[in-house]
């Protein structure tokens, strides 16, 4: 049995370019960092300045805005100059960034710390999601995204332990954590990694004004830009999960770091080990059928904690929205790429990456209001509803595909 295992893995780790297995090491590396540090985060902000959800809330504000411009400058110039180097200067910046942020001891700096995090933390994301595109036909995209989803998640498992640990020595280990893995991930990519931004033959290459000026095209794709939307609301429930979620359950319910550090090892343990058969099987269905279920079963589980008071049941209500997940994301990343026109995947990637940039910009803020000042139970019911109206809107672009297809075929 051990041997048949052997050659299933090793035949799955062939059908994949070798450059493809690095970026997957280099992605792993670079979560376990983050998945030390961001869980904890929250919690160290109200700890450590005394301050109330809706502070939380626009220091995510600032985050995702420069994370917006971070994006959108490195999306353009992943396609101007190659994915490689955006990376590699992304992960550095961030590293130092992140070390600044970690010895900060007044309120104040920390907003200014907050606007060079989001900056830097999000200039190399459109190189890193093009380049997997680059590196894989389309047939094979989303079962790439999925690995790489497993990838994220397996490091999740590993990393709320390691940094509930560190969080009970100092908080500050958290953050030297996250930047030594950036570096590490830097070296990787500068030395293992080759660019893979492919010149198209006869293109000449854009002036700068030009290359953002594409951004505008991207703005005229009236299909990408409905699914951007359902997007958009999919990620303003999903965002609760890494920014409010472990708040409410303390003060709440009771659930201290430990209990919130668990559900999370859960949901990774879960796409660790289901993701890629998921993926798989998901891969050969309608796109948009499959992003309307996960989009349902994020309503169904988010909802959930507005209406139950039991640790198992946060943890059934998990697994419900783990397996939305598990649906969402590897066919969603797969989707932009076949949007995206080869010359522009790093604009479309950048642009995609604000139905998250938003959503963490505003619904932290939203959900910190809330929580301050009204039922904390309601922020899960309204996520519920934000579930439902992206399910409704991902079902109408599979019912217009499934139809414009028969009229294809009929026509045929």
């Amino acid at each position: 049995m051990l041997k048949r295992r052997y050659w299933k893995v090793k035949a799955l780790i062939d059908e994949y370019p070798r450059a493809f297995w690095t970026l997957v090491i280099a992605v792993f590396i670079d979560r376990l960092g983050g998945s030390i540090l961001f869980p904890f985060f929250t919690l160290y902000l109200t700890r450590k300045f005394d301050v109330g959800m809706t502070t939380v809330g626009i220091i995510f504000g600032i985050f995702s805005i420069t994370g917006i411009i971070g994006s959108t400058i490195g999306g353009a110039l992943s396609d101007r100059v190659g994915r490689k180097s955006l990376l590699i200067f992304g992960l550095l910046a961030s590293a130092l960034s992140s070390l600044w942020i970690g010895t900060v001891d007044e309120l104040q700096v920390f907003f200014i710390g907050a606007i060079f995090v989001g900056f830097f933390s999000n200039i190399g994301g459109p190189a890193h999601q093009a380049m997997v595109a680059d590196l894989l036909p389309e047939e094979q995209r989303a079962e790439g995204y999925g690995i790489i989803r497993v990838t994220f998640n397996l490091a999740v498992v590993i990393g709320p332990a390691i940094g509930g640990f560190l969080a009970a020595q100092s908080y500050l280990s958290l953050f030297i954590a996250d930047a030594v893995a950036s570096t590490i991930v830097a070296g990787i990519v500068f030395f293992k990694l080759p660019e893979t931004r492919a010149r198209i033959s006869g293109q000449e290459k854009e002036a700068m004004v030009a290359t953002f000026r594409g951004y505008g095209k991207v703005l005229r794709d009236n299909a990408f830009m409905l699914f951007w939307v359902a997007s958009l609301l999919t990620a303003m429930v999903y965002v609760q999960m890494n920014s409010t979620l472990a708040v409410y359950l303390r003060d709440t319910h009771g659930v201290m770091e430990q209990g919130f550090g668990l559900i999370l090892s859960v949901n990774a343990l879960i796409v660790v080990l289901f993701q890629f058969p998921i993926t798989r099987r998901v891969s050969k269905q309608p796109p948009f059928s499959v992003m309307a279920r996960g989009a349902l079963l994020y309503a169904v589980g988010f909802a959930m904690y507005g209406f139950v008071s039991e640790y198992g049941m946060f943890l059934v209500a998990m697994i419900i929205i783990t397996i939305g997940e598990m649906y969402i994301a590897p066919v969603g990343q797969a989707l932009v790429a076949k949007f995206a026109p080869e010359d522009m995947r790093g604009r479309y990637m950048a642009f995609f990456g604000f139905s998250w940039a938003i959503p963490f910009a505003t619904a932290p803020l939203l959900a910190g209001l809330v929580m301050d000042n009204l039922d904390p139970r309601l922020v899960w019911i309204f996520a519920g509803i934000c579930g439902l109206l992206a399910t409704g809107m991902y079902w109408m672009m599979h019912v217009k595909k499934e139809r414009e297809q028969e009229a294809h075929a009929s026509a045929a």
